[in-house]
């Protein structure tokens, strides 16, 4: 009798300490997640390296994307838009912080800035239709 409850207490706890992991997993994830100051601060710094910033532009930079990520933000927290209608907006905020960088970059920079961009698109487009090629290839196996 001693022996099944030693075996019940050593499987208790057990159990206790694999749903602890899983709860302090669970929360480190969320904590994860980067708010819109430090989207914002991440994005203005890798701006700054790459078009070698003075320090006024890259306060105005930074004030620049924490408006347009925080507006960025409620477009995605906003459920009652169509992905169309969503996608939309993204691509108006979007232009609107280059009209934005605009006035705060000299021309070369702003050059560079948006040839950075538009490899990024390039990038991000060539990514997304391997994945589509994928999903085709796949769709076709599981049809076979």
């Amino acid at each position: 009798m001693k022996y099944i409850t030693v075996y019940t207490i050593l499987l208790l706890l057990c159990i206790s300490s694999a749903v602890q992991v899983h709860a302090q997993a669970d929360s480190s994830h969320s904590r994860g997640r980067w708010s819109a100051e430090g989207r914002a601060d991440k994005i203005t710094d890798k701006i700054a390296r790459e078009l070698s910033l003075d320090k006024q532009q890259s306060k105005q930079i930074l004030s620049i994307n924490q408006d347009i990520v925080r507006r960025l933000d409620l477009v995605h927290m906003d459920k009652s838009l169509t992905k169309k209608e969503r996608m939309q907006q993204y691509r108006t905020l979007d232009a609107e912080r280059s009209q934005r960088f605009k006035t705060v970059l000299n021309a070369t920079q702003y050059k560079k800035w948006n040839d950075w961009e538009l490899k990024k698109k390039e990038h991000l487009e060539a990514k997304m239709e391997k994945k589509r090629q994928r999903k085709a290839a796949r769709d076709a196996s599981q049809t076979e």
